[in-house]
């Protein structure tokens, strides 16, 4: 069972729960499992490294003071994460990538291959 902590009382708690059972602060928004809240530090806020804050896309009512949010994206990670998925994989990234999608035929010219030895031996 996974864990996290509560962000007011420090306790450990499932992360699963919609609230924490010790001080009952919400952690997950709007009461369902499935929504994370994500929540500033103190004296900061989620819009000063918020995505949608950045590229002026955020509607949110509270912006640019939100202190809880359930789209808040995090613009270095998402920049980490874009960096990632747009870098040239190095040859052998390549070659295995492209064994995984081509398992079949390999596996037809494998069976072929073998089919012509014992052809040719026997």
């Amino acid at each position: 069972m996974a864990s996290i902590f509560c962000p007011r009382c420090e306790q450990q708690v499932d992360s699963q729960a919609v609230t924490c059972p010790f001080c009952r602060t919400e952690l997950k928004a709007f009461g369902h499992p499935g929504i994370p809240l994500h929540r500033a530090g103190k004296g900061e806020y989620l819009c000063d490294s918020c995505t949608y804050h950045v590229d002026d896309s955020c509607n949110y009512p509270q912006r640019p003071t939100a202190k809880e949010c359930t789209l808040y994206q995090n613009f270095e990670e998402y920049q980490a994460q874009k960096q990632q998925q747009y870098r040239k994989p190095s040859s052998n990234e390549s070659l295995q990538s492209w064994v995984r999608r081509n398992q079949t035929l390999l596996l037809f010219v494998a069976l072929f291959v073998v089919c012509l030895m014992i052809a040719a031996f026997t």
